[in-house]
């Protein structure tokens, strides 16, 4: 079994590497060297071999955890804060995702982040990043989680904005520090009501406390709201998911962390930890079932009409957030982070994969490419595998994960199981529109902006891209067979609960479900080449004969006129933030101004009292002495 201060050591080697790159590297050694990288490979890649020797030391125990002595970081009279690690199936699962993901896009990113002159600040920012998900990871607290919980939004705000020279990149990643952060404070006032009637951060003794009833009531209820409404926010689900979309705007590689195994799935964690709370709270539950459901189907229809390669890939993430939260409510931990485990590996791998398109084209408009199967078969082969398995198509990983979330979903919540159907098609159906428009046909590149790009001719990526691109692949298609017996769920402690048609590779199809999900999944991908392949249907015709949907999915609701231009400039700026200047300058500063004034003129009164004339002097004081002289004859009785 691995000893608990080696644990502690996952942590520890991003941020050292982190501080090395930031504090040594990055002031003392020139651009164009590439040190940081290897720093930041190496120091991810012992996390990654300590997380593998964790996970498996979990499985080794009896109950599938490993007890970590915890540290006193702050103590004032009564009051202490312990940092500790939380070591079970939960966090042996996430700590090799985190990992494994991250080190394999810092390996890609050794070829794609070549020559840009922000290459120490990148691999500084993304050794902080890693270091920061794999703190909340390992977090034994709510406070502790709420930390690094931060310190992920502050990371991601960093590499976001990281070419900030660029209007749309500083503003997205405004963005999604902004919309973020109205989450946060859900999830910190859920904190401070949690401890004012119970005492205590500690996650362990949380779930202790609402199993036996000490926890319970509207306490809980709106406890468990606000711990969703911080997921919400990180995890980008409906109505705070527009920052998601506009995040796009950093580098391919950050896009691919973001998306698969970071940012994104810490809502989705914070909730699996969570979990026994939401348990005995049926309005929370049904609330993160709801908004999950409802955020699946919600994204996937605005991929359907995207032409930005990566938009089409993050309008995807929110739907696939919305199924593991959907799965979670649904089917409990296993089910929800089951597809979590296995979306991370296709979702990094489309990523990476749009990059290397990116690499290749200069554009990530699926309307300037075409024809890239020929001239780059690895990524071609890669994407089409990932984009197989996001479609939920056997034997592939996403066909095991989704299917037990929409088996779920049935159990329990009818509606939403016809909802996430619906959206299995449409997944299919706008993944293999951007396999289609990407690699399919002939090449409709504007040659202009090749050239203007740097790539005269399109090509296939370098190795230190496609290698860790092949190994993701071969994740994509394998890691869904973890669970096919049910040993995923065992190992989260939910064996009894595994869904009955888990029964073996070929075994599934004795339940109808998989084969209903197979063929709703195929009709889609059958629609998409009609349209885009095959040329059997105009898409132009299919948009004017469906043409105010097509306008509600391309404008995206309008939810962002509805945020930016209709709450924050007119609600907000041209009123609210108005009304407040209005009272700085005209109550606040006037009664300053006034108090001023007033003091002032009575300044001059004074001054002309002041006269020189000795007789005037006289005249007062014997006015005084008078009046004095009055009042005691007066009063002094």
């Amino acid at each position: 079994m691995i000893p608990h201060q080696l644990i502690w050591w996952i942590l520890f080697l991003p941020l050292i590497s982190f501080a090395v790159i930031g504090l040594v590297v990055r002031p003392l050694v020139k651009p164009g060297a590439r040190i940081s990288g290897y720093l930041a490979i190496a120091a991810i890649g012992g996390s990654l071999a300590l997380s593998v020797w964790t996970l498996i030391s979990v499985m080794q125990q009896a109950n599938h955890v490993i007890a970590v002595p915890a540290i006193t970081w702050l103590s004032i009279g009564d009051f202490s804060v312990r940092i500790g690690i939380l070591m079970d199936s939960l966090t042996a699962v996430m700590l090799v995702v985190v990992t494994l993901v991250s080190l394999m896009v810092q390996i890609y990113s050794q070829g794609y982040m070549h020559g840009d002159p922000g290459y120490h600040r990148y691999f500084a920012w993304m050794s902080l990043f890693t270091m920061s998900m794999l703190g909340l990871v390992l977090a034994n607290s709510l406070l502790m989680m709420f930390v690094f919980w931060e310190m992920v939004g502050l990371s991601s705000y960093l590499l976001i904005g990281f070419w900030f020279q660029k209007p749309s990149a500083a503003n997205a990643a405004k963005k999604a520090f902004i919309v973020t952060r109205l989450g946060d404070f859900g999830f910190l006032a859920a904190l401070l009501v949690l401890y004012a009637n119970t005492g205590t951060f500690d996650i362990v003794a949380l779930r202790g406390l609402a199993a036996a009833g000490v926890l319970s009531g509207t306490v809980l209820t709106w406890s468990a709201i606000g711990i969703f409404a911080g997921a919400a926010g990180k995890s980008a689900q409906f109505p705070l998911h527009t920052w998601l979309p506009d995040a796009m705007e950093g580098p391919t590689p950050v896009s691919a962390l973001i998306h698969a195994a970071t940012m994104v799935a810490a809502g989705v964690f914070l909730v699996a930890r969570t979990l026994p709370l939401f348990e005995h709270s049926l309005a929370a539950m049904n609330t993160v079932a709801v908004i999950g459901g409802f955020t699946a189907i919600f994204a996937a229809t605005m991929g359907l009409v995207a032409v930005d390669i990566k938009r089409v890939l993050a309008y995807s993430t929110v739907s696939q957030l919305g199924y593991m939260m959907l799965g979670l409510a649904t089917g409990g931990v296993a089910v929800g982070i089951f597809h979590l485990f296995n979306h991370a590996f296709f979702k990094a791998l489309l990523f990476l994969g749009a990059g290397s398109v990116n690499h290749a084209t200069g554009t990530f408009d699926m309307r300037e490419m075409g024809g890239l199967r020929k001239v780059m078969p690895w990524t071609y082969g890669l994407f089409i595998i990932a984009s197989l398995s996001l479609a939920g198509i056997w034997p592939l990983a996403g066909f095991w994960s989704k299917d037990e979330v929409l088996a779920a979903a049935l159990d329990k919540q009818p509606v939403l199981f016809v909802m996430a159907m619906i959206t299995v098609f449409m997944t299919a159906f706008y993944m293999f529109r951007a396999v289609f428009m990407t690699f399919g046909g002939q090449s409709r590149a504007n040659t202009h902006q090749a050239h203007a790009a740097g790539h005269a001719k399109s090509h296939e990526s370098p190795a230190v891209m496609i290698v860790p691109m092949v190994i993701l692949g071969i994740l994509a298609v394998v890691s869904g067979f973890w669970n096919v017996t049910g040993g995923f769920n065992a190992f989260m402690g939910e064996g009894g609960e595994t869904h009955s048609f888990v029964s073996g590779l070929f075994g599934v199809f004795a339940h109808p479900l998989p084969w209903i999900a197979l063929l709703v999944a195929c009709a889609g991908i059958a629609l998409a080449s009609a349209m885009y392949n095959g040329k059997w249907l105009s898409p132009e015709k299919v948009g004017k004969l469906f043409q105010p949907l097509y306008k509600l999915f391309l404008n995206k609701y309008w939810m962002d006129t509805l945020y930016e231009k209709i709450f924050v400039n007119n609600i907000l700026l041209n009123k609210l933030f108005a009304g407040f200047q209005w009272i700085d300058t005209q109550v606040v500063d006037g009664a300053a101004n006034g108090a001023g004034g007033v003091t002032v003129a009575g300044g001059k009164a004074l001054r002309r009292a002041q006269t020189g004339q000795l007789q005037v002097y006289g005249l007062t004081i014997a006015i005084g002495i008078i009046a004095i002289i009055v009042c005691v004859l007066i009063f002094g009785r």
